[in-house]
């Protein structure tokens, strides 16, 4: 126990005297140690704490940049943003300002909320990226960017369809209607589509439904529209039977039905367990595919990484072997001068 305690005070002691230390290169080489150890949160202090000593020399890019980084693998985001953000405005040319660039869009990601909270975290992000990807079209992080970029527009998509449906389940039928049509007027692919072609149709029938018997008509002709608008985008689904029996029963309304009664008669409860567990296969489908599609575009950059990390490689190699080579010649060229130089003495 005293040399766990021991041990405890002799790295805070060191720590201490890093933060204290005047030394730049002391310092940096502790904090790279910090950084490389995981030790995030001490590494981020001590490059915090580089900052005013390497102000002007050729390092105080390399510092600027690790303390962003050492904040974001801490999970500082909102830190770490501020750091990148500062970096590139100072920065824009140095080695690391495209990688800096892809960690605040990252940042920036990772603050967003879910689709119940406020989005406006969500729409300055997104307006970054696509900004990124007009500036950077052929960026390494085009994948990532195109990934956050699809979840935060499904999230939207989500948080849309959900308010709307908020009003149908308030039973104010007439607003549902308005509300739904809206989301399709501004995003027409909304990943919801069917479920909102969906909600409009039977959004019309009930209201026509409540309707005082004068203006029925007008509205039972309203959801025939919603109706055949529905069947005629998507003609397989799961939602089908139940606006089949809604418009038999507008149909009979309207004085036009010559079909059978059972149909008429059947409850909407009749299908909802049936719609319900068809909806989460396929939702359950959906995702699975995007997990899929995920993956294989993660492998492809993480394949992408490494072809380039190797050609960078293969280059600094090809680099070291011809200073090598110049300073062997070099080497030789003297000694064939002194030789020279002997032997005319």
């Amino acid at each position: 126990m005293a040399l766990l305690l021991l041990g405890a005070v002799g790295c805070k002691s060191q720590y201490n005297a890093l933060q204290n230390s005047t030394d730049v290169n002391v310092k940096y080489n502790g904090a790279m140690k910090y950084f490389n150890a995981g030790k995030y949160k001490k590494a981020a202090d001590l490059f915090e704490s580089l900052v005013v000593y390497v102000s002007g020399l050729p390092m105080e890019d390399t510092v600027q940049y690790y303390w962003g980084l050492s904040n974001y693998k801490y999970k500082d985001f909102v830190t770490a943003e501020g750091n990148f953000s500062r970096f590139l405005s100072t920065f824009p040319q140095s080695p690391f300002a495209d990688k800096a660039r892809f960690y605040r869009l990252d940042c920036l990601f990772r603050q967003t909320d879910r689709y119940e909270l406020d989005q406006t975290p969500t729409y300055k992000c997104t307006a970054e990226i696509k900004q990124y990807l007009t500036e950077y079209p052929n960026s390494e992080y085009r994948g990532d960017c195109m990934a956050m970029l699809k979840e935060m527009a499904n999230r939207l998509d989500k948080k849309a369809f959900e308010n709307a449906k908020l009003y149908y389940r308030m039973e104010d039928y007439l607003a549902s209607r308005v509300a739904f049509k809206n989301i399709l007027k501004d995003n027409s692919d909304n990943i919801y589509r069917e479920d909102i072609l969906f909600y409009i149709a039977m959004s019309s029938f009930k209201y026509a439904q409540l309707s005082v018997p004068a203006k029925q008509k007008e509205r039972y002709l309203t959801f025939i529209d919603d109706y055949l608008n529905f069947v005629g985008e998507v003609s397989q689904s799961p939602y089908r039977k139940e606006l089949d029996v809604a418009y038999a029963k507008a149909q009979k309304a309207l004085g036009r039905y010559t079909g059978s009664d059972e149909l008429v008669n059947a409850k909407e409860k009749t299908f909802e367990r049936e719609r319900n567990t068809a909806l989460k296969l396929d939702e359950k489908a959906r995702k699975a595919e995007e997990k899929a599609a995920y993956q294989k575009e993660k492998e492809k950059r993480k394949a992408e990484r490494a072809v380039k990390k190797e050609a960078a490689k293969q280059l600094r190699q090809e680099a070291k072997q011809e200073r090598q080579a110049a300073k062997k010649a070099e080497a030789e060229a003297k000694a064939a001068e002194g030789s020279a130089s002997t032997k005319s003495n």
